[in-house]
């Protein structure tokens, strides 16, 4: 039998095994053509004015609608593991253009503006104050739309959310963020409490509207089936802490989000290696997704990142591109339990030259 976009049920048994980190031949395998820009993409948000600012009334929804088809439809020609799903628009940061933020246009990408508040401006920040905020609005009926669409075709999920210290580095700018620690841990603290609210509910308020897919709940970013609610935490901003402020100010603040979804996953890049470990001592993170970025350190360097997270028993997603020596690496050197590779390629070829090295 065909499925639409490939998303035969039969594979959800392969998420289960993941979670579960159950004894497999092979890891769990998903590969994509799409960009690592998403604004590139679409129609829709290619024509934004580069170097402009994004403002609400520019995102329609229902003109991404047929490239979120389009892009889907690679599921019915690529043979893999995965479920193929979408979310509102990858290239916008919701919650901060909820928080107040400007969003502006570059070339590939878009921007949350930082906005340098003061302590007196910064009076109840939580979704409530924002229920009236065009961009919250907007994220919705993105939602609200691609659900009608789907029409149990495709899961549909929660958009962008960045992490507590992302939005208050969004709130209050980077330098300033690092120093309110230092010399006001009191109010940053009550401050990091109110976004990781914040961001609970803002992950909420989308799923409310979203149903669930054969039983579970989806991340489109990274094509992850769920068995229990799910929530893809990150903190970019980590980069610009020490351990020790990690440790004594935000481990407990991404607890307290993780432990509100059966099946949290944390986000991370090469620059937030150094508190790996601290970020593992957070059992309620059920799951790490290290990127392989562009431009990044070797693959070499990275396994040892890698195994840590095995080695503490959590599922590991890596996403990225890879030569046939990076993949072998990672094959030679990663138990298959609970692993999965999201591959991005750019043709049919090279998935026939990886296939083979990932046992498929």
């Amino acid at each position: 039998m065909n499925y639409a976009f490939g998303n035969d049920p039969a594979k959800i048994e392969g998420y289960r095994r993941f979670w579960n980190r159950e004894p497999v031949s092979r890891p769990l395998a998903g590969f994509s053509f799409k960009s690592w820009f998403p604004l590139d993409e679409f129609a829709a948000s290619a024509a934004w004015p580069t170097e402009g600012e994004l403002t609400p009334d520019l995102v329609r929804p229902r003109d991404f609608l047929d490239d979120q088809e389009r892009l889907l439809r690679e599921g019915e020609t690529i043979d893999d593991d995965i479920l193929r799903g979408a979310s509102p628009s990858q290239a916008v940061f919701w919650g901060c253009g909820t928080l107040g933020s400007r969003m502006r246009v570059m070339p590939g990408n878009v921007v949350a503006v930082d906005r340098s508040l003061k302590w007196d401006d910064l009076t109840g920040v939580s979704l409530q104050a924002c229920h009236d905020s065009p961009w919250l609005s907007t994220y919705l009926q993105f939602v609200d739309d691609l659900v009608e669409r789907s029409a149990g075709r495709f899961p549909v999920s929660h958009g962008t959310l960045v992490g507590p210290l992302d939005y208050v580095v969004s709130l209050r700018g980077h330098e300033q963020a690092v120093i309110d620690l230092l010399l006001e841990p009191e109010k940053a603290v009550d401050l990091l409490r109110q976004t990781a609210q914040f961001f609970i509910d803002i992950t909420r308020a989308a799923w409310a509207r979203i149903p669930l897919f054969h039983d579970g709940y989806y991340d489109a970013q990274y094509q992850l089936w769920a068995p229990g609610s799910i929530a893809r935490l990150q903190e970019d901003a980590v980069a610009v802490l020490s351990p020790d402020l990690y440790k004594r100010y935000l481990q407990p603040i991404d607890r307290m989000v993780a432990r509100e979804f059966d099946s949290c996953f944390m986000h991370l890049h090469a620059t937030s290696m150094f508190v790996l470990d601290y970020m593992l001592e957070v059992e309620e993170i059920r799951c790490f997704e290290i990127n392989n970025d562009v431009g990044g350190p070797p693959v070499a360097t990275m396994v040892p990142h890698f195994q840590k997270v095995q080695r503490a028993r959590r599922p590991l997603l890596i996403r990225g591109s890879f030569t046939p020596e990076e993949m072998r690496l990672l094959m030679d050197n990663l138990e298959y339990e609970g692993l999965y590779l999201y591959v991005m390629v750019s043709d049919q070829r090279e998935i026939d030259t990886l296939r083979p090295i990932m046992k498929m």
